[in-house]
């Protein structure tokens, strides 16, 4: 009885360590910035590998995964508690997505079970099979990178530069490797090999800002000839839908666009579902909305907005595809309003614009947080888009901003990225700043500025180094505009010249060294001994 007592008790404390190592983890990113939160990986790393089962590594990287997706995605629930009738769906949304997501580090502690070996190998494997299981997240299905390891080092700071050359999956897999191997002391192996890879990965940590500071000690920012126009107009979500809100919200957006004084703006950028209203009805003839737009616009401005829209497709259920869209309307004088431009999103948030296993979920009364009947529609792969008064663009909307690699380089390379998004449905809490946080990431990588426009914050200028422009900034909460030039564009980075190559080859030579020596050592002592 003692015994079974005893074995009972430290299973409980090694949950509870499991859950402080996911949780640690997750401070490091906005709001806090904890950076000794990275101790939470070898944390895990030293938990995995005392398991006695691979099963009990699984369990470790599970509830790890949950604490760290539990609390860096509470916002999650603000989204649900926008309609009061979905309200009831806002805790099972707090605990099921970390539940889901967690399973990804449950694989990855899995397979660093079954195939550790010494000291040197254990931390590759461990780094190596988090980075593939990170990068899994963000792909499958329509992909989840929320928060990716690589993402913990603030967009703008110097340890951030360094994903200009690796991306941000590659940075997260340098930055784990050198986390875990501060657990090589507590592993086997010999003392002195044990103490060398925790020193090694320590300076890999300590190192790591050096590059950036180099790039960084050249970052000027050197502006065009367009200037830019962001509006903000603080709608929250929940009275977004009011009928009685309408006009007013309207009319606050075109207030906005033509607030006298300073520069008259080539393009003005309102955010994603700027109006609660379809593009179809705005643009129809003789809309009101279409004429107080067509007022605000002064001849020669192009207006980037994001609304819904619909496309008659006789196979659709109802008749009807639905896109969420950004439109880029160019005021051309007496001849009116011309659509320069429209982009379909293409990356669909799960639950918000469609239902996965939808008709599973619909029987169970649960739908997604648009107000339209049916899911959207993905559209094409992203891509530049011309603009009659401004350089070449590249649109994201909202979510697309946690992908990497969707904008193109060479001669395809546009000279920056605009970035629409509704952040009002995270509240005002940490999913703005994550957000905020994750696109800046965008900008190191490309080398390309990005303007970003929300109903209620964070609205910004992004220079190409990631970093937020002074006085270029509208938090949530706050109404009004931001006004600038537009910022020109490093020259192309090396991620976006060959995007995620060198992560993967890092990932190939950790699991490569780890994995061999892994199944080597295990075959040896399964060998029997003979006797001559």
């Amino acid at each position: 009885m003692p015994e079974r007592r005893c074995a009972l008790a430290l299973r409980l404390v090694r949950a509870v360590l499991a859950l402080i190592a996911g949780a640690a983890a997750a401070l490091v990113h906005p709001p806090f910035g904890f950076l000794p939160g990275l101790l939470g990986y070898p944390l895990l790393l030293i938990l995995s590998d005392r398991s006695s089962r691979v099963r009990g590594a699984a369990w470790m990287g599970w509830l790890a995964g949950f604490a760290y997706f539990f609390v860096s995605c509470w916002w999650v629930a603000e989204a649900f508690m926008v309609d009061p009738d979905q309200a009831w769906m806002a805790p099972f949304a707090a605990s099921l997505l970390p539940m889901g997501l967690g399973l990804f580090w449950a694989g990855a502690c899995a397979l660093y079970r079954r195939f550790k070996s010494d000291t040197l190998s254990r931390v590759l494997l461990f780094a190596g099979l988090f980075a593939l299981f990170e990068w899994l997240r963000g792909h499958v299905l329509t992909g989840f990178p929320w928060n990716p390891a690589g993402a913990g080092w603030r967009a703008g700071g110097a340890a951030s530069q360094f994903a200009s050359v690796v991306g941000v999956y590659g940075l997260g897999l340098i930055t784990v490797a050198g986390a875990a191997a501060l657990a090589a002391p507590l592993l086997d192996g010999r003392r002195k090999t044990r103490v060398g890879v925790a020193l090694t990965g320590l300076a890999v940590l300590v190192c790591l800002p050096i590059y950036g500071w180099g790039r960084l000690s050249n970052a000027q920012v050197r502006d065009t000839d367009t200037w830019v126009r962001v509006v903000q107009p603080d709608v929250e979500q929940a009275s977004k839908w009011s009928p009685e809100a309408y006009r007013s919200i309207v009319e606050r957006y075109v207030n906005l666009t033509g607030r006298p004084g300073g520069r008259e703006p080539d393009v003005i950028i309102w955010p994603e579902g700027a109006l609660p209203t379809t593009a179809n009805a705005a643009f129809a003839d003789g809309a009101w909305e279409g004429q107080a737009i067509a007022r605000a616009l002064k001849p020669g401005q192009t207006l980037i907005l994001g609304l819904g829209r619909a496309q008659a497709d006789p196979k659709a259920t109802d008749g009807a595809r639905y896109f969420n869209s950004l439109f880029a309307l160019h005021d051309q004088g007496d001849a009116g309003l011309r659509v320069a431009a429209v982009y379909d999103k293409y990356r669909l948030v799960p639950f918000g614009e469609y239902l996965p296993l939808g008709g599973m979920m619909t029987a169970l009364g649960i739908r997604s947080l648009v107000h339209m009947e049916g899911d959207f529609s993905p559209g094409p792969r992203p891509a530049p888009i011309a603009l009659p008064n401004a350089p070449p663009v590249q649109p994201l909307i909202c979510y697309e901003s946690l992908f990497p690699g969707f904008t193109p380089g060479g001669a395809a390379r546009p000279r920056w990225i605009v970035n629409i998004s509704n952040d009002a449905w995270f509240g005002g809490g940490s999913g703005p700043l994550q957000h905020l946080n994750l696109a800046s990431y965008r900008a190191i990588e490309t080398g390309l500025p990005i303007i970003r426009s929300t109903p209620t914050g964070v609205s910004a200028f992004i220079d190409p180094w990631g970093r937020v422009i002074a006085d270029h900034r509208l938090d949530p909460g706050e109404s009004g505009v931001i006004g600038g030039w537009l910022p020109q564009p490093t020259g192309e980075t090396v991620y976006g010249r060959i995007g995620d190559l060198i992560f993967w080859l890092g990932l190939v030579v950790m699991l490569g060294l780890g994995l061999p020596v892994g199944m080597l050592l295990r075959r040896n002592r399964a060998a029997p001994v003979t006797e001559e």
